[in-house]
């Protein structure tokens, strides 16, 4: 499949939006706290920070990786530059494969 406009299909799941599927890989962004409604500041009583990471499922191998933190921060980051220069399927491959090169969760259920 080609490479979806602007990363941006969303699917019926606003906490899940897949990004990218090819005949090799499989990308998903997750946002685990996908509640947009506005909080009152004055009422959180801890600091919250919004989670969200980057699945990318290696079909060829069966294995796949979780980006978060810092690794999600990057991935978003080549998101973004992918955005303003569209690039080819190869080039995405090319960068999906070296994130695969971290895969060590065989892929169970998808």
């Amino acid at each position: 499949m080609l490479i979806q406009t602007a990363f941006s299909e969303l699917l019926k799941n606003p906490s899940m939006q897949m990004l990218y599927d090819s005949e090799s890989f499989v990308v998903v962004h997750m946002q685990l706290d996908g509640d947009s409604t506005v909080i009152d500041a004055s009422k959180i009583k801890k600091p919250t920070l919004a989670r969200h990471g980057f699945e990318i499922v290696d079909k060829r191998s069966g294995k796949e990786v979780y980006l978060d933190g810092s690794w999600a921060e990057l991935f978003q980051q080549q998101i973004t530059a992918w955005q303003v220069k569209t690039p080819t399927q190869e080039e995405v491959e090319d960068t999906l494969d070296g994130y695969a090169e971290l895969a060590h969760n065989p892929v169970l259920m998808h």
